[in-house]
C-alpha cells in the first residue's frame, strides 16, 4: 500500500513516539512524577474525575509496560528492520483492545489520547506491509 521508504518512515516515527510517550512509565519515580505532575492535572483540566492515587500494583505494571515498550522502541530504532512493524502493529492492536476494554469499564476518557495513536500506528504499519507480504508470496 505504501512505498518501502514511506513504510520505513512510519515505522521509525512510531518507535520514536513510543520512546517519547512511554519513558516516564519505565521506573517508579518518573511514573509517580508524570502521574502527579502531568496526567492528573491534565485530566482535571479537561473536566474529568480526578485520577486515583497510584497503588503498588499500578506502579509495578506501569513500570513493566514502560520498560518493555522503551526497550522495544530502542530495538526497532537500532535494528531499523521494517519487518518488525508486523509485530509492532499486532502489539498495538492488542494494546488497543485492552484500552477499549478499560474505556468500557469507566477509565478516564484521557485514555483516548493514547488509544487513537495506537490504533492509527497499528493499522498503518500493517497496511504498509501488505506489499511486503504480497512480494513474499509471489516468490
Amino acid at each position: 500500500m505504501f512505498s518501502a521508504s514511506t513504510t520505513n518512515k512510519i515505522y521509525r516515527i512510531s518507535a520514536w513516539y513510543d520512546l517519547i510517550v512511554t519513558w516516564p512509565f519505565a521506573i517508579p519515580i518518573t511514573l509517580s512524577v508524570f502521574w502527579a505532575s502531568v496526567l492528573a492535572p491534565v485530566n482535571v483540566m479537561l473536566g474529568f474525575e480526578p485520577l486515583p492515587a497510584l497503588g503498588t500494583h499500578a506502579v509495578l505494571f506501569g513500570n513493566f509496560f514502560g520498560s518493555l515498550v522503551v526497550i522495544w522502541a530502542l530495538a526497532r530504532l537500532y535494528l531499523n528492520d521494517t519487518r518488525l512493524a508486523i509485530f509492532d502493529g499486532i502489539g498495538r492492536l492488542l494494546f488497543s483492545v485492552a484500552m477499549i476494554n478499560a474505556i468500557m469499564m469507566g477509565i478516564t476518557p484521557l485514555i483516548w489520547g493514547f488509544l487513537i495513536p495506537e490504533i492509527t500506528f497499528g493499522v498503518v504499519q500493517l497496511l504498509g506491509l501488505t506489499k511486503f507480504f504480497a512480494r513474499k508470496s509471489e516468490q
